[in-house]
Protein backbone atom coordinates (compact mmCIF):
# COMPACT_ATOMS: atom_id res chain seq x y z
CA UNK A 1 0.00 0.00 0.00
CA UNK A 2 2.47 2.63 1.13
CA UNK A 3 5.21 1.26 -1.14
CA UNK A 4 3.46 2.11 -4.41
CA UNK A 5 5.03 4.98 -6.33
CA UNK A 6 2.60 5.19 -9.27
CA UNK A 7 -0.73 6.99 -9.06
CA UNK A 8 -3.28 5.09 -6.95
CA UNK A 9 -6.24 3.53 -8.71
CA UNK A 10 -9.76 4.65 -7.84
CA UNK A 11 -10.17 1.43 -5.86
CA UNK A 12 -7.03 2.20 -3.84
CA UNK A 13 -8.23 5.78 -3.25
CA UNK A 14 -11.51 4.44 -1.90
CA UNK A 15 -9.71 2.02 0.42
CA UNK A 16 -7.37 4.72 1.70
CA UNK A 17 -10.24 7.07 2.52
CA UNK A 18 -12.32 4.27 4.01
CA UNK A 19 -9.41 3.32 6.29
CA UNK A 20 -8.98 6.93 7.39
CA UNK A 21 -12.68 7.45 8.07
CA UNK A 22 -13.16 4.08 9.79
CA UNK A 23 -10.13 4.79 12.01
CA UNK A 24 -11.40 8.26 12.90
CA UNK A 25 -15.05 7.46 13.56
CA UNK A 26 -15.41 3.69 13.72
CA UNK A 27 -16.79 1.30 11.14
CA UNK A 28 -20.43 1.93 12.05
CA UNK A 29 -19.90 5.68 12.29
CA UNK A 30 -19.19 6.04 8.57
CA UNK A 31 -21.62 5.67 5.68
CA UNK A 32 -20.89 4.82 2.08
CA UNK A 33 -21.98 8.33 1.05
CA UNK A 34 -19.20 9.83 3.18
CA UNK A 35 -16.59 7.50 1.72
CA UNK A 36 -17.80 8.34 -1.76
CA UNK A 37 -17.70 12.07 -1.06
CA UNK A 38 -14.11 11.75 0.17
CA UNK A 39 -13.03 10.44 -3.24
CA UNK A 40 -15.40 12.53 -5.33
CA UNK A 41 -17.99 9.95 -6.34
CA UNK A 42 -21.52 9.23 -5.20
CA UNK A 43 -22.08 6.69 -2.44
CA UNK A 44 -23.91 4.32 -4.80
CA UNK A 45 -20.95 4.66 -7.19
CA UNK A 46 -18.85 2.79 -4.64
CA UNK A 47 -20.82 -0.35 -5.38
CA UNK A 48 -19.10 -0.53 -8.77
CA UNK A 49 -15.90 -1.22 -6.83
CA UNK A 50 -17.05 -2.96 -3.62
CA UNK A 51 -20.09 -4.93 -2.53
CA UNK A 52 -20.31 -2.75 0.59
CA UNK A 53 -18.49 -1.53 3.68
CA UNK A 54 -17.88 -5.08 4.91
CA UNK A 55 -16.01 -5.87 1.70
CA UNK A 56 -13.88 -2.73 2.11
CA UNK A 57 -13.00 -3.66 5.68
CA UNK A 58 -12.07 -7.20 4.66
CA UNK A 59 -9.89 -6.01 1.79
CA UNK A 60 -8.14 -3.49 4.04
CA UNK A 61 -7.34 -5.92 6.85
CA UNK A 62 -6.58 -9.01 4.76
CA UNK A 63 -4.71 -6.81 2.30
CA UNK A 64 -2.32 -5.25 4.80
CA UNK A 65 -1.52 -8.61 6.40
CA UNK A 66 -0.82 -10.06 2.96
CA UNK A 67 1.27 -7.02 2.01
CA UNK A 68 3.45 -7.30 5.13
CA UNK A 69 4.01 -11.02 4.57
CA UNK A 70 4.76 -10.56 0.86
CA UNK A 71 7.22 -7.76 1.63
CA UNK A 72 9.04 -9.87 4.23
CA UNK A 73 9.27 -12.83 1.83
CA UNK A 74 10.65 -10.52 -0.87
CA UNK A 75 13.30 -9.11 1.49
CA UNK A 76 14.29 -12.61 2.52
CA UNK A 77 14.58 -13.75 -1.12
CA UNK A 78 16.61 -10.68 -2.10
CA UNK A 79 19.03 -11.31 0.77
CA UNK A 80 19.51 -15.00 0.00
CA UNK A 81 23.24 -15.55 -0.22
CA UNK A 82 23.92 -11.83 -0.59
CA UNK A 83 23.58 -10.38 2.89
CA UNK A 84 23.68 -11.86 6.36
CA UNK A 85 20.88 -12.24 8.90
CA UNK A 86 21.71 -8.91 10.60
CA UNK A 87 20.95 -7.05 7.36
CA UNK A 88 17.78 -9.10 6.85
CA UNK A 89 16.56 -8.25 10.36
CA UNK A 90 17.27 -4.58 9.70
CA UNK A 91 15.32 -4.74 6.43
CA UNK A 92 12.40 -6.47 8.18
CA UNK A 93 12.36 -3.72 10.80
CA UNK A 94 12.56 -1.02 8.13
CA UNK A 95 9.68 -2.56 6.20
CA UNK A 96 7.47 -2.72 9.27
CA UNK A 97 8.39 0.83 10.23
CA UNK A 98 7.31 1.99 6.76
CA UNK A 99 3.93 0.38 7.38
CA UNK A 100 3.68 1.75 10.92
CA UNK A 101 4.42 5.31 9.86
CA UNK A 102 2.65 5.40 6.49
CA UNK A 103 -0.46 3.32 7.20
CA UNK A 104 -1.32 4.39 10.74
CA UNK A 105 -5.11 4.26 10.17
CA UNK A 106 -4.84 0.56 9.31
CA UNK A 107 -3.27 -0.17 12.70
CA UNK A 108 -6.15 1.56 14.45
CA UNK A 109 -8.62 -0.22 12.19
CA UNK A 110 -7.09 -3.62 12.93
CA UNK A 111 -7.18 -3.01 16.68
CA UNK A 112 -10.81 -1.87 16.70
CA UNK A 113 -12.55 -3.69 13.89
CA UNK A 114 -10.90 -7.09 13.32
CA UNK A 115 -13.74 -8.84 15.12
CA UNK A 116 -16.24 -7.39 12.61
CA UNK A 117 -14.78 -9.48 9.79
CA UNK A 118 -16.50 -12.65 8.65
CA UNK A 119 -14.95 -15.75 10.21
CA UNK A 120 -13.24 -16.74 6.95
CA UNK A 121 -11.65 -13.30 6.52
CA UNK A 122 -10.59 -13.09 10.16
CA UNK A 123 -9.01 -16.55 9.94
CA UNK A 124 -7.17 -15.46 6.80
CA UNK A 125 -5.79 -12.39 8.59
CA UNK A 126 -4.63 -14.54 11.51
CA UNK A 127 -3.04 -17.11 9.19
CA UNK A 128 -1.12 -14.42 7.28
CA UNK A 129 -0.01 -12.82 10.55
CA UNK A 130 1.27 -16.13 11.92
CA UNK A 131 3.33 -16.70 8.78
CA UNK A 132 4.72 -13.17 9.06
CA UNK A 133 5.69 -13.70 12.70
CA UNK A 134 7.41 -16.99 11.89
CA UNK A 135 9.58 -15.36 9.22
CA UNK A 136 10.73 -12.86 11.83
CA UNK A 137 11.32 -15.59 14.42
CA UNK A 138 13.59 -17.45 11.99
CA UNK A 139 15.67 -14.37 11.28
CA UNK A 140 15.89 -13.33 14.94
CA UNK A 141 17.18 -16.78 15.85
CA UNK A 142 19.79 -16.58 13.10
CA UNK A 143 21.02 -13.27 14.51
CA UNK A 144 20.77 -14.46 18.13
CA UNK A 145 21.24 -18.28 18.09
CA UNK A 146 21.10 -18.58 21.88
CA UNK A 147 17.55 -17.22 22.00
CA UNK A 148 14.92 -19.96 22.25
CA UNK A 149 12.05 -20.11 19.80
CA UNK A 150 9.41 -19.10 22.39
CA UNK A 151 11.57 -16.17 23.54
CA UNK A 152 12.17 -15.06 19.95
CA UNK A 153 8.43 -15.23 19.24
CA UNK A 154 7.64 -13.18 22.36
CA UNK A 155 10.28 -10.64 21.36
CA UNK A 156 8.84 -10.35 17.84
CA UNK A 157 5.35 -9.72 19.21
CA UNK A 158 6.76 -7.14 21.63
CA UNK A 159 8.57 -5.33 18.82
CA UNK A 160 5.37 -5.32 16.77
CA UNK A 161 3.63 -3.75 19.76
CA UNK A 162 6.32 -1.07 19.88
CA UNK A 163 6.26 -0.33 16.15
CA UNK A 164 2.47 -0.48 15.93
CA UNK A 165 2.15 2.12 18.67
CA UNK A 166 2.56 4.90 16.08
CA UNK A 167 -1.15 5.87 16.09
CA UNK A 168 -0.65 6.80 19.75
CA UNK A 169 2.42 8.98 19.18
CA UNK A 170 0.32 12.05 18.48
CA UNK A 171 -0.86 13.75 15.33
CA UNK A 172 1.44 13.29 12.29
CA UNK A 173 2.61 16.91 12.49
CA UNK A 174 3.57 16.55 16.15
CA UNK A 175 6.20 13.87 15.52
CA UNK A 176 9.84 14.98 15.19
CA UNK A 177 9.90 14.09 11.49
CA UNK A 178 9.59 10.82 9.62
CA UNK A 179 13.31 10.11 9.31
CA UNK A 180 14.02 10.87 12.97
CA UNK A 181 11.02 8.81 14.13
CA UNK A 182 11.99 5.89 11.88
CA UNK A 183 15.56 5.93 13.19
CA UNK A 184 14.36 6.00 16.79
CA UNK A 185 11.92 3.12 16.24
CA UNK A 186 14.61 1.09 14.50
CA UNK A 187 17.06 1.64 17.35
CA UNK A 188 14.44 0.66 19.91
CA UNK A 189 13.48 -2.49 18.00
CA UNK A 190 17.07 -3.66 17.73
CA UNK A 191 17.56 -2.83 21.40
CA UNK A 192 14.59 -5.00 22.33
CA UNK A 193 15.98 -7.99 20.43
CA UNK A 194 19.44 -7.47 21.92
CA UNK A 195 17.94 -7.33 25.41
CA UNK A 196 16.27 -10.71 24.93
CA UNK A 197 19.56 -12.17 23.73
CA UNK A 198 21.34 -10.78 26.78
CA UNK A 199 19.10 -12.67 29.24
Amino acid sequence: MATRTDAPTRREQILKEAARLFAERGFHGVGVDEIGAAVGISGPGLYRHFAGKDAMLAELLVGISDSLLTGAKRRLAEADGVTGPEAVLDSFIEGHIDFALDDRPLITLHDRELDRLRDTDRKMVRQLQRQYVELWVGVVREVYPAVSEPSARSAVHSVFGLLNSTPHLGRPGSLPGRAVTATLLHRMARGAFAAVAAD
